[in-house]
């Protein structure tokens, strides 16, 4: 006999509970586990088809590990230095594109001088606040994600749990399998299913589609000779999470300094434009429907509400698990609707021919 459904949400409210607290008090000592676990989820499949083609899990699990870390090398090493020096270039350049800007309104448009004033005062003092604060943000920034448990831990820790939570992923998600209630079991795989398909199709695919786009809007721009196309490659495959939202932005960005670098040359600004063109083109005609295909995603709405809530209530910690929570809440949320939809509450009590109660 199962308990009552009163009973049940008591015992699972109280669960979720301790696990918002557990977040909210260890979320620093708990991010090494969770990125190790989100890394051990992504790269899931790919162990399972290294095994389909002959390898062991423990030896398709030490090759991810072993090309896992030669890219990190390869960031560490070339990349991400690059990308902090051109952020640093960019935002200490922000006051002579903002001139730029405003002599060239002056000059295309003199008889708006009044105006003119108005706009260099407002660029001015952007561009100042952009270069006093834009650069001790993005240090901020980058400090608070790599010393929120300290180099030394998170390099370490991250590895290791992502290595033997990715061994034993199967086996582990077994165990889980057996000491689910019996009497709710086929339902909750039935959602745990559902929830797997949203992140496979989002933050898999999704995640896999920001890295393709980044990387060709970097090397695109770079080619095209843009002084700053790493870093506005970057931060467009980053936000390319949103859809629509990465090109617009990385677009304009990407024009805006092509037209401070280029000006007159219109040849080159063409290029630069038309590499975001061919980006979008490829990116919703080739790259996501290739891996992303037709599974259910997340609404940019909700999941920019996620990543705001948790994100603000938890930090970083809460940054991680928003998706996945989003995903769950989606997909809950669906069937708790499709349950109201069959219910009595939503159908109404049948009635007589009379119109009386039966």
């Amino acid at each position: 006999m199962s308990l009552p459904m009163r009973d049940q949400a008591k015992y699972w409210g109280v669960a979720l509970l301790v696990f918002f607290v557990a977040l909210w008090y260890l979320g620093s000592v708990m991010l090494p586990f969770l990125v190790g676990g989100a890394v051990a989820y992504f790269m899931d499949p790919v162990a399972d088809r290294l095994e389909r083609i002959g390898l062991s899990r423990v030896m398709a699990t030490s090759v991810i590990s072993f090309l896992a870390l030669m890219i990190v090398i390869l960031l560490v090493l070339a990349v991400i230095p690059v990308l902090v020096q051109q952020l640093t270039a960019l935002v200490n350049a922000t006051p002579a594109i903002a001139a730029r800007f405003e002599a060239f309104l002056r000059a295309a448009l003199p008889e708006m001088s009044d105006t003119m004033t108005v706009v260099r005062q407002s660029l001015s003092q952007i561009a100042s606040a952009i270069q006093s604060k834009g650069g001790a943000l993005a240090q901020g920034l980058i400090n608070s994600v790599l010393s929120v448990v300290g180099w030394l831990v998170f390099l370490v820790v991250v590895p290791v749990v992502a290595f033997y939570l990715l061994m034993d992923w199967d086996h582990m998600i077994a165990r889980i399998d057996e000491h689910l209630p019996r009497d709710h079991a086929p339902v909750i795989r039935q959602l745990a299913r559902e929830i797997d398909a949203v992140l496979a199709g989002f933050v898999r695919g999704q995640i896999s589609v920001c890295l393709t786009m980044g990387v060709f809007y970097a090397v695109g721009l770079m080619l095209a000779g843009l002084q700053f196309g790493l870093i506005v490659g970057a931060i467009a495959g980053a936000i390319t999470i949103i859809p629509y939202v990465g090109a617009l932005i990385g677009g304009a960005l990407a024009i805006g300094l092509a037209l401070y670098q280029f000006w007159g040359d219109w040849l080159q600004i063409g290029i630069v434009a038309a590499i975001f063109g061919l980006g979008q083109f490829l990116e919703g005609n080739v790259i996501t429907p290739r891996l992303v295909g037709k599974s259910v995603g997340l609404h940019p709405v909700w999941l920019m509400l996620a990543l705001s809530i948790f994100g603000t209530i938890f930090g970083f910690a809460g940054l991680l698990i928003a998706v996945p929570l989003a995903a769950a809440l989606g997909v809950l949320m669906r069937f708790a609707l499709n349950q109201y939809r069959v219910s009595p509450l939503y159908q109404g009590t049948p009635r007589g021919d009379d119109g009386d109660l039966e």
